[in-house]
């Protein structure tokens, strides 16, 4: 197995002071490697968020180490966290967060803006991009002239355009119905494939589940559960998701 992307060794995250406090993370180890697509599933409260922000440096946490790509957080500024997350991770949200007066093209173009990549290049990077979740065509629309699932294609894009380490999404097929959430986490499992990037996927949507090499069961802060599919990785055959969606009844 190859060295992995981010990792995570007993990490404990407590968020807010005196009696309002609450014990978000308790001890949580993982590591994520590339090559696979890794659901991060719990109820509503579990530390689902909190440990995607730690992995992804946007939380410190209060005890533990986080490594990405090797180098360890511990004693990094502000700054120093922005420029590791700038350079290898990439986030997708629920709710999109796209500039409702640019075009895709733009919208995605602007994450490599942040990086200083400018220019013609950059432009090519940005169509690209959207060639690879299947939205060339849409280069120049609005997000309003876009469907909640095309837009979150986009957001896809922007967080891909950079060829980021790791890519982060909390909740992205929350705001979809059934088939533009499909189609999302196909795109999903396709940039998976990549051996050179590792995807973690929130969410509480068993509807998922068919597209994950792996599924992290987090609980009260503690990972209780980490399965590996023994299937090929990112198989996502008519078989495989009957066989996930029935297997509990």
């Amino acid at each position: 197995m190859s060295d992995p992307v981010i990792k995570a060794v007993d990490v404990a995250k407590v968020l807010g002071s005196g009696v309002g406090q609450v014990q978000a993370l308790r001890g949580v180890s993982i590591s994520l490697t590339g090559g696979e697509l890794a659901l991060l599933m719990g109820p509503s409260g579990s530390g689902k968020t909190t440990l995607l922000s730690v992995l992804g440096c946007m939380l410190t946490p209060t005890h533990g180490t986080v490594t990405v790509m090797g180098q360890t957080t511990a004693g990094l500024s502000s700054e120093q966290l922005a420029e590791l997350r700038r350079k290898h991770i990439g986030f997708i949200f629920q709710s999109y967060h796209l500039f409702p007066t640019l075009n895709a093209r733009d919208n995605v173009r602007l994450a490599l803006d942040l990086r200083g990549d400018h220019g013609a290049a950059a432009v090519t990077k940005a169509t690209d991009a959207l060639a690879v979740v299947g939205l060339a065509h849409k280069a120049m629309a609005l997000p309003r002239e876009m469907s909640g699932g095309e837009q979150q294609r986009v957001a896809i894009a922007r967080a891909i355009v950079a060829n980021p380490s790791a890519i982060l999404a909390d909740e992205p097929t929350g705001a979809l119905d059934g088939e533009n959430g499909q189609a999302v986490m196909q795109v999903l499992a396709q940039i998976a494939k990549d051996h050179s990037r590792a995807v973690l996927v929130v969410t509480h949507d068993p509807r998922t589940e068919p597209f994950a090499d792996r599924i992290v069961q987090i609980e009260d802060g503690r990972i209780v559960g980490d399965e590996r599919d023994k299937s090929e990785p990112n198989d996502i055959s008519k078989d495989k998701i009957r066989i996930r969606r029935y297997a509990k009844s």
